[in-house]
């Protein structure tokens, strides 16, 4: 089941970050006395304009799995290097069986992406993007390599100080 749903919420340091929960799990035990339902909820969080977490939440009811999934998203926050509504190169990662293969995109293009790294890169402010899930599409496996993609990526200034290079001198030839 993939649901996503938007909420706004605030973190530490009074970042609004706004919620979407990606996919709901429910699991059954069966005991002696019957059986016993609980839910998982898969949320992102992001304030759309650099920053992404991912949690999850188990409770035994669906709306108390999704708080704890934001509670857990919330420590989870890392930065994410945007140019002009891309992202500044190709990025390949793997996280499990799932492998993401994210690409930067010209202005209008908008997010190309299934519904799992679509939740993400839209959390994180990505506007124009092409993306693809090239393993499982397990979405646990497939938001966990997006945003390792997501924090791989390297912004050119920190490219050309690394290389000891201008940036003028990159940009004009």
């Amino acid at each position: 089941m993939s649901k996503v749903t938007v909420n706004k919420v605030k973190a530490a340091g009074d970042v609004e970050l706004k919620e979407k929960v990606v996919a709901i799990n429910r699991v059954v035990k069966t005991t002696k006395g019957g059986r016993t339902f609980s839910f998982s909820a898969l949320v992102v969080v992001g304030n759309e304009n650099g920053i992404v977490g991912q949690g999850l939440g188990k409770a035994k009811e669906v709306q108390e799995a999704i708080t704890k999934g934001i509670e857990d998203a919330k420590k989870s926050l890392v930065k994410v290097p945007i140019m002009h509504g891309t992202i500044p190169h190709d990025q390949l990662a793997k996280d499990g069986a799932a492998k993401v293969l994210i690409k930067p995109a010209a202005h209008g293009t908008g997010v190309i992406a299934g519904g799992s790294m679509r939740a993400v890169l839209e959390s994180a402010g990505v506007t124009d993007v092409l993306a693809k899930s090239l393993g499982s599409a397990n979405p646990h496996n497939v938001v966990k390599a997006t945003i390792k993609a997501l924090t791989l990526l390297r912004e050119p200034v920190q490219v050309a100080k690394d290389r000891n290079l201008q940036l003028k001198k990159v940009f004009n030839g």
